[in-house]
């Protein structure tokens, strides 16, 4: 069979990337697990902040907030945002991060408030009172993630892209002005062979020759918890400025928490670690008044950066054909 582009991952970067390569030409999609998005698409703490990952990346998040929060009728019926609004907060003796995070993002588009310890146990009374600084970031957002990932894959198989599950690449080859992808038992040939593979981009780009960009996946925790009193559900995400954890608000008064850890891994079915869970809950623990009743759910999911922690897209110099989509 010959195509015109061979994705490689079916989790949120193929599937978008499908999506907008299908209309112009015959597209193959190759998710080696049982069903898209099994991985860290699937394992998201779906959040969309103007802040996360340094002004370098905050211009991208922007261009999304249109999208994401009214989208094409053709592509979906309803928003992919639900508006949170995030707290990043310090205790004293911290607050110098603060002003290094918002000198940062100074003169850009994200707004970005100041709290004084009385506005910040307004809006959550159940922090101690040794945090007595924040900065409200008001534009953040849940991302419903399974919706969007969905809406991406139906987008691909209407522009005619074809998914294929359980079918791992094994080997790539030139031959002449098209690879040859070997996936199980049997070989395709495509002119672009586009790398969606996150965890094991790097792999995959060996098993074609093609010279690895260090794309290196980290372990990230995070634990469903019920808590005394219930955290209501229209609450801020809430993050430790200096990186020690972050909670955020689910329905039921439950809430979801994170150690923020960043843990080197190998690619692969990521699993939490007891000490991590138990790093996140004392944390937590000591920095509000909430009691920890259940852990009701835990699970680890694995991020993926180049050395500089940008986003990898595009055409390899090196190799003819092969598109990077990773980071």
């Amino acid at each position: 069979m010959t195509y015109d582009f061979v994705v490689v991952g079916a989790g949120i970067a193929g599937a978008s990337v499908a999506a907008e390569v299908a209309g112009h030409g015959r597209t193959l999609i190759l998710e080696a697990e049982s069903a898209p998005g099994y991985h860290s698409t699937g394992r998201s703490a779906a959040f969309w902040s103007e802040t996360y990952g340094g002004p370098l990346i905050q211009p991208l998040t922007t261009a999304s907030f249109e999208f994401l929060s009214d989208p094409d009728p053709e592509f979906a019926d309803r928003p992919f945002r639900r508006k949170r609004g995030a707290l990043h907060i310090a205790a004293r003796g911290g607050h110098a991060v603060l002003d290094d995070f918002t000198a940062e993002f100074a003169g850009g588009a994200v707004e970005l408030e100041f709290l004084d310890r009385e506005a910040l146990a307004a809006r959550v009374p159940e922090l101690e009172k040794h945090w007595d600084r924040a900065v409200f970031e008001p534009s953040c957002a849940d991302i419903d993630v399974a919706a969007l990932h969905q809406a991406y894959l139906r987008a691909a198989r209407r522009a005619g892209a074809e998914l294929l599950c359980n079918e791992q690449v094994r080997e790539m080859r030139r031959d002449g002005a098209h690879w040859i992808v070997r996936h199980g038992d049997k070989e395709v040939s495509t002119a672009v062979v586009i790398n969606a593979a996150g965890a094991w981009a790097d792999q995959l780009a060996e098993r074609g020759g093609v010279a690895p960009l260090g794309v290196r996946p980290y372990r990230r925790t995070m634990i469903q918890l019920r808590v005394d009193p219930p955290m209501p559900e229209n609450g801020p995400l809430v993050i430790d400025a200096r990186g020690e954890f972050y909670f955020k608000p689910e329905a039921g008064g439950r809430l979801w928490l994170s150690p923020h850890d960043e843990i080197p891994a190998e690619a692969g079915d990521s699993a939490p670690e007891e000490l991590d869970i138990a790093v996140a809950i004392d944390r937590f623990e000591r920095a509000t008044r909430w009691k920890v009743q259940a852990v009701e759910r835990k699970w680890a999911g694995l991020r993926s950066f180049a050395a500089d922690r940008l986003p990898v897209y595009g055409f390899d110099p090196a190799s003819s054909g092969f598109f990077w989509c990773v980071g």
